[in-house]
């Protein structure tokens, strides 16, 4: 028989970082079904949300927007090219610059999809106030660590 642990803060369920990855697997999980009725990955759905707020974008800022290099989004990008929800363009001024923007199919895919946040609050069990503290709380937690990276990257 192992060693017992020492270490209570070395304990898994007193890891942060571990209850926010298994949360997040298991929430994406919980995306799957409406978003197998999109016809649209998890991370598609993200480029999609972030191109609904605000539509042609360059892929350095869907990037920096969804904290992704450029090696995971631009085929992530291709396929929903290929499914015909946007289209890449090159800019005339500089050619290093990729547009992307929605198509009519991805612009119609936005009221499809509307319904999603609600189902997903409802799925966790939360009223509106708890949904929206919850969330508030992760992005306060997410900007304070891109803090730290970004101050401890020297950038």
């Amino acid at each position: 028989m192992g060693k017992v642990n020492e270490y209570p803060q070395l304990q898994l369920d007193n890891m942060l970082c571990f209850s926010i990855y298994a949360s997040s697997r298991e929430i994406t999980k919980m995306y799957q079904p409406y978003l197998e009725q999109l016809g649209v990955t998890y991370s598609q759905y993200l480029v999609l949300i972030v191109l609904w707020e605000q539509d042609e974008r360059t892929v350095k800022e869907l990037g920096e927007e969804l904290f992704l290099d450029s090696g995971t989004l631009t085929p992530l990008l291709k396929r929903l090219e290929a499914a015909g929800l946007v289209e890449r363009n090159r800019s005339t001024e500089d050619e290093r610059k990729v547009f992307i923007s929605l198509t009519e199919k991805g612009r119609e895919l936005q009221e499809q999809a509307a319904h999603i946040p609600e189902c997903m609050a409802r799925d966790l069990r939360m009223d509106v106030p708890e949904f929206v503290e919850l969330l508030g709380r992760f992005q306060n937690l997410l900007a304070r660590a891109h803090d730290v990276n970004v101050s401890s990257s020297g950038k």
